[in-house]
This record gives structure tokens, sequence and C-alpha cells, in this order.
């Protein structure tokens, strides 16, 4: 195969790393998987940072985010370009959460090679060494997963890690059905991968801690910027000025009463007598 003959490098380096660590630094072959995987999370350690960096910037700008795509959301096409020109203001880089893993996809398969033919390749030439793991907790880390306890045991520390180094990598802009799917991964691949190599597994398992553990390092050290003043563009709407509320009519000043003219005094000196209002005649109502 293509993929066989362009992954035969990396085999090669892999096994040579192998064979050094367990020969010259004296390492068992559990351990020194141990030590090689370390060692490749140390090499793409700075990659690693930049994708926390942009995973920040992301849950920064969720809610303007969410926004564009609530409004645009019956025109795919539309809110695509519309997502893109924000990453592009923002300087935003959605594609550098994809960063880290890319380097370990070759790492993974060809160590997957180099473990699965280890047994017929590499051992024979080291017939007396060692292939348990932990005081032989792991008899055997050429056997499959499913041929020993212990396996299920890796098994289990497998999908925890997993799980939680996922939940440190889930964004706010994620939907809840996106983050459902992710965290339902590991338990998706119990079936695919019991039979695989133990030796496989510890390199999972180990990979996996060092992501939680990086995870929980980096935040400390790079806490979530502070959200800044969103910028205005040509897809922010203007603020609409509040519109005046009309001014409240003034009431109409009561019409003042006209004072009622006294009558004047008698001369005899009695009393005045009070006015008396005479109410007007109404005429004799017309005939139909």
């Amino acid at each position: 195969m293509i993929v066989l003959g362009i992954l035969e490098p990396i085999e090669n380096v892999l096994t040579d790393i192998l064979e050094w660590l367990h020969t010259s630094v004296g390492l068992t072959w559990a351990w020194a998987i141990v030590a090689l995987t370390v060692a490749v999370r140390i090499v793409i350690l700075p990659l690693t940072i930049k994708q926390i960096r942009s995973m920040q910037r992301l849950q920064q700008y969720a809610p303007e985010l969410k926004a564009l795509q609530q409004k645009y959301k019956n025109d795919k096409q539309r809110m695509n370009e519309e997502v893109m020109k924000f990453y592009r203001e923002h300087k935003v880089n959605p594609a550098a959460s994809c960063l880290p893993i890319l380097p370990q996809i070759p790492i993974f398969i060809s160590l997957f090679y180099v473990l699965r033919d280890f047994e017929k390749e590499v051992f024979p030439q080291f017939p007396q060494s060692e292939l348990g793991f932990l005081n032989n907790l792991v008899p055997d880390i050429t056997q499959h997963i499913n041929e020993h306890w212990s396996g299920w045991l890796l098994l289990v520390v497998y999908v925890l890690s997993q799980l939680f180094s996922l939940m440190l990598s889930t964004t706010a802009i994620q939907s809840k059905g996106q983050r459902y799917v992710l965290l339902a991964l590991p338990f998706v691949f119990i079936p695919f991968i019991i039979n695989f190599p133990v030796g496989l597994m510890i390199y999972w398992v180990t990979t996996n801690l060092w992501t939680v553990g990086q995870g929980i390092v980096t935040r400390r050290l790079y806490p979530r910027p502070t959200l800044e003043p969103s910028k205005k563009s040509s897809r922010t709407p203007a603020k609409q000025p509040a519109e005046a509320k009309p001014a409240a009519k003034s009431p109409k000043p009561a019409r003042a009463a006209v004072p009622e003219k006294a009558a004047p005094a008698p001369a005899d000196g009695t009393a005045p007598q009070r006015p008396v209002r005479r109410r007007k005649k109404k005429g004799p109502r017309s005939r139909r």
C-alpha cells in the first residue's frame, strides 16, 4: 500500500527510538512507549499552546458568532461567508485547534504497525526483555486488550481520560449536539480498539493524560482574555436612535369663574336678597 510506504520512514524512526530507550536508557518496552509519547507531545507543545489561545479567542467572540449564525440561519451560504469575514476581521483561526492533532495521526498509525509487528520484528532481537508493565499488572503489552482484565482496566482509564480531554477542548460556539457527539466518540471506538495491542492503549492513555494535565496548567498560565468592545463592521447593524417621545400636552388652564354681580343694597338697610336665576322659556315644540 502507498500509505504504508509513506509511513515506513516514521516506523523506522519510532522503532529506533524505542530500541534506544530500551537498550541505552534501560527502560522496559512499556515505559519506552510512555517516554516516546511524552517526547512527541513536548515537540508539538508550541502548536498546542497556539491551539488553546485560538480556542480562547473563539470563546471570547462566541456571542457575536452565535448572533451571526442566528441572523443567517436560513441562508447557509451567506452565514458561512459572514462567519469567515468575522474570523478575518478579528484574526481568529478556527483551524488552529486541529494543528496538534495532525502530527499525531501519522505517529499513531506508524506506532500501531510497530506494535502490531513488535512480537515478530523487534522482540526476537531482545528475547530476554520484559514485556510487562507496572510490576506485571499488565503481563504482556503485545496481547490484545480483550485478552486480559488489565487491558479492560486500561480501556476504562482511556475512556475517562478521553472524556476529560474532550471536555477541556470544547468551545462555547459548539452546539449541544456537537458536544454530545464528541463525548460519545470514546464509547463508539470501544468495539474497534478492543483488538488493539495493549502497548498501543498505553500510548493512547498516556497522550490523553498529558492532554488533561496540559489543559489545566495552560489555562492557569494563559487565562481567558477579557472581552473586547465589539468592532463595528458592515455586518453589525447600527443602533437606531431612540425616538423622542412627544412632550406631554399641558392641561388646559381652567376657565376662571366669572364672579356674579352682587345686587345693590336696598336703601332701608335690610340685607340684600340673593339674585334669582331665571330659566329661559322654551318655545312650543314644532308638530310634525
